[in-house]
């Protein structure tokens, strides 16, 4: 006796997806990405391929070109660093306290956001400047030179690398269970080891998420560096700034080498961010 099975009784062994539509958008971000990320990418790798061997090594041997990608990753990392620390006690303050002008707080943080880069670079060199009012009349008096230096630098990088520490932190916060600091709290635990033990632990991936955000705007950033940074070769020159002036003196493959240098430094230490924290997410229990 030939038996047809249903449609029911085939699509029983079928896994269901609990949400149609899975083709078609997975089509649309493939198409979406490939325009906006990865022709670009592929546009700038295909100009930095017009040089020879001897002429990636003439660019990546250049002192110059050297100091340059230091100073870029070296201060957007330290200025990373400095908002991992102060982001998660400012998103602290602004979630769990109740005090006059939090609103006004609250909304300075999105400043750097909001603001153009280069109002913000003018802002910081007209204030730090030797003949700033901070850099004369406070730093002056302690020897500290900001303006014009690698500290102007990685100040610039850390104002607007703040909001992003800020606001990553913020929603998680909010979603904590207070219960826990309150039991920490009623066993006897002070403040500096509630946040060791119970709010920095349960931040920890959102942190290192932070931590990304942060170092990624800071070592691609241009308009509130240049101001502040004076420019002064091996001293205070960013990466960025350096393939302007190569590409002024239309050397497009020279300007596209350091671009790739960067994109691959920028992808390694993103991929190794990503596995720090898909670690800490498997510690944690989270994944």
């Amino acid at each position: 006796m030939n038996l047809q099975a249903s449609p029911s009784l085939r699509s029983a062994g079928r896994p269901r997806r609990s949400m149609p539509g899975f083709g078609l958008s997975l089509g649309y971000s493939t198409v979406y990405l490939s325009f906006v990320v990865l022709l670009p990418m592929a546009a700038l790798a295909a100009s930095a391929a017009r040089l020879d061997f001897e002429g990636w090594i003439k660019v990546l041997s250049d002192d110059r070109v050297i100091s340059a990608l230091k100073l870029s990753f070296g201060s957007a990392l330290f200025a990373a660093c400095v908002n991992l620390v102060f982001g998660p006690v400012c998103a602290y303050a602004l979630v769990h306290f109740r005090f006059p002008g939090r609103r006004a707080l609250d909304a300075l943080v999105d400043i750097p956001f909001a603001l153009p880069t280069a109002v913000a670079g003018i802002a910081l060199a007209s204030l730090y400047a030797p003949s700033g009012p901070m850099g004369k009349a406070i730093l002056e008096l302690f020897g500290v030179q900001v303006g014009y230096t690698p500290l102007g630098v990685t100040l610039a990088l850390i104002f607007v690398g703040l909001p992003f520490a800020v606001r990553t932190l913020q929603p998680v916060l909010r979603d904590l269970d207070g219960e826990a600091e309150l039991a920490a709290a009623l066993l006897g635990a002070d403040r500096p080891r509630i946040w060791r033990r119970v709010i920095i632990p349960s931040l920890a991936p959102a942190m290192v998420t932070a931590f990304a955000l942060s170092f990624a705007r800071g070592a691609g950033e241009y308009g509130s560096v240049i101001f502040i940074a004076g420019n002064f070769p091996r001293l205070s020159e960013i990466a960025p700034l350096l393939i302007i002036i190569r590409l002024e003196e239309n050397n497009y493959a020279g300007a596209s080498a350091i671009a790739v240098v960067m994109l691959l430094v920028s992808l390694s230490c993103l991929v190794l961010i990503n596995l720090f924290q898909a670690l800490i997410r498997r510690r944690l229990g989270y994944a």
